[in-house]
């Protein structure tokens, strides 16, 4: 939802040419990086662009700058050399929210989809906030960095039918991505076996899988809630 009544594209431009802006860009592929660069360079000829391709040299960036606005994609290694992962660019998202409430952001990346498992920090900052999947036009994407500068937010992009509580979340990646057994889960969670299962429920109801309606297609329901959320984004 944009909160911001954007109409002409030129006032946010002369919002932000007023001083040099800095922006810290983020992400390891060297193509999409090298475009995203020259993009915001035509846009801001006077600003200051840095680049990061890990989560390390992200955080020794943004601990030592103060930047207007930080792009950054999802998958991404944490060192240079290691591979990239969503799971750690979600991680990396949560703990800047979390220690730079002011910070504007905007998430340039194929995997908009899961921003829904942080969508409660990301309603709560403080900061512009905006999304942009990689394949928006250019002018499409130019807009949405000229809210997120302004301390506007932009996140239409996250369907927000789908809300799953942290722990919830994590017993959907304990058993898809590690293959735990509940039992196994409930051990890693500190949790009874009872409140493992209690959680499948509540993930099921809340992705609209019923073990009635696996029954009579003949589909297992443990695979059905796999497929659904991997679809909603909620696990790689």
């Amino acid at each position: 939802m944009v909160l911001v009544n954007f109409k002409e594209p030129q006032v946010c431009e002369d919002l932000v040419v007023e001083r040099k802006l800095e922006i810290l860009v983020v992400d390891d592929h060297q193509l999409i990086l090298t475009g995203t660069l020259d993009v915001l360079s035509r846009e801001y000829p006077k600003a200051n662009i840095i680049k990061a391709r890990t989560a390390q040299e992200t955080l020794s960036f943004i601990q030592s700058h103060q930047f207007d606005l930080l792009v950054m994609d999802l998958s991404i290694p944490d060192c240079q050399g290691e591979r990239a992962e969503i799971d750690l660019g979600i991680q990396l998202l949560r703990n800047l929210l979390k220690e730079y409430p002011h910070q504007n952001f905007i998430v340039q990346s194929s995997y908009v989809k899961a921003l829904i498992r942080i969508k409660h920090e990301i309603d709560n900052h403080q900061g512009g906030f905006a999304i942009a999947d990689k394949g928006l036009p250019e002018e499409e994407m130019l807009m949405r960095v000229n809210l997120a500068i302004i301390g506007a937010t932009h996140t239409k992009d996250i369907k927000t039918g789908i809300e799953l509580k942290p722990e919830w979340v994590d017993v959907l990646r304990l058993a898809f991505e590690d293959g735990l057994t509940d039992k196994e889960i409930a051990n890693r969670m500190y949790k009874s076996e009872r409140a493992v299962r209690t959680y499948w429920t509540k993930i099921q109801d809340v992705l609209g899988v019923y073990p009635e309606d696996c029954k009579q297609s003949g589909k297992n329901l443990r695979i059905q809630t796999e497929i659904r959320s991997r679809e909603e984004g909620l696990i790689d």
